[in-house]
């Protein structure tokens, strides 16, 4: 409940804050004088503001997002010696790979998971589950670690963001172009805009938004697969090949990791059929192959 509330929360916040910056720079008149026409130029400006909008916003905010919705404690001064290893291994992987050291966290989940994310890669959060820690070797939980500072590293976090806000660009700008052609050809409607275009333009939205989500995961598979390269140059080859056949020894588990961290996080799932294109992580089996083939 409390990440449904922050996610509307969020996404009210980005539409007050967009139809305010319309409105001071008078891109609000995207619809031409003879209520037929659509000025394209206006309409792609509108689309790109709420677009970039909404990705860049909730980039801003990722770090305070994941911190809520998965209940991570970050570690701020280690008390055991489990917690001081953990901050000392991050902060030599953080080194090695040149980024300043991220905030490190700890989330109560059974399944082996991680994530990492941050609006740069100098302000960044890598969080490993409570059952990750004790289930898996300090190698392989090392092996992870060093994953997930790949993400950081990549840029991944900020890459993904402005794919996501291109994406949002081109779902709503054709989406409006659709509902203005049902309205006003399918319609005959000359009298500005219908009950029809509000219709058939948010159908579109949730059609071309859902067809246009494949190629943010498809995007995001090419990530991991970056993502564990760093891992094994950080960690070693071996020791990644043994944390993903581990995370693959689990894989029955079911994975609760909310949907906008699911990106980052070190296990995505497994699904079948044609929701494989909507997966955000390649199969572990492909992944343990391409690292093998780096050998």
């Amino acid at each position: 409940m409390m990440r449904i509330l922050l996610f509307l929360a969020t996404n009210l916040a980005v539409v007050l804050i967009a139809s305010i910056t319309l409105s001071l720079f008078g891109f609000n008149g995207f619809m031409a004088a003879n209520g037929v026409d659509l000025n394209l130029s206006q309409l792609l400006i509108f689309c790109a503001v709420f677009g970039f909008a909404g990705s860049l916003f909730s980039l801003f905010i990722s770090k305070w997002m994941a911190k809520m919705s998965t209940s991570t404690q970050v570690i701020t001064q280690p008390r055991t010696r489990h917690e001081q290893w953990l901050m000392q291994t991050v902060e030599q992987l953080s080194r090695e790979a040149g980024i300043k050291m991220p905030e490190v966290g700890i989330f109560p989940a059974y399944e082996a998971n991680a994530f990492a994310t941050g609006w740069n890669k100098n302000d960044a959060l890598v969080a490993v589950s409570q059952g990750l820690l004790e289930r898996f070797s300090p190698d392989e939980v090392k092996a992870v670690l060093a994953h997930e500072i790949g993400h950081v590293a990549n840029g991944d976090m900020v890459t993904l963001a402005l794919v996501q806000g291109v994406v949002n660009t081109f779902v709503m700008f054709f989406a409006r172009i659709i509902g203005n052609f049902v309205d006003k050809v399918i319609f005959k409607n000359d009298e500005g805009r219908g009950i029809a275009y509000y219709v058939a333009t948010i159908f579109a939205e949730l059609v071309l938004g859902f067809l246009a989500s494949a190629i943010v995961m498809w995007f995001s598979r090419k990530r991991e697969f970056r993502a564990d390269e760093a891992g094994a140059q950080l960690a070693g080859t071996t020791a990644m090949i043994s944390a993903l056949q581990r995370l693959r020894s689990e894989q029955g588990l079911p994975v609760h990791m909310p949907d906008t961290l699911a990106a980052f996080g070190i296990n995505g799932g497994l699904k079948q059929g044609l929701a494989r294109m909507f997966m955000s992580h390649p199969p572990l089996e492909e992944r343990i192959d391409a690292l093998r083939r780096r050998g």
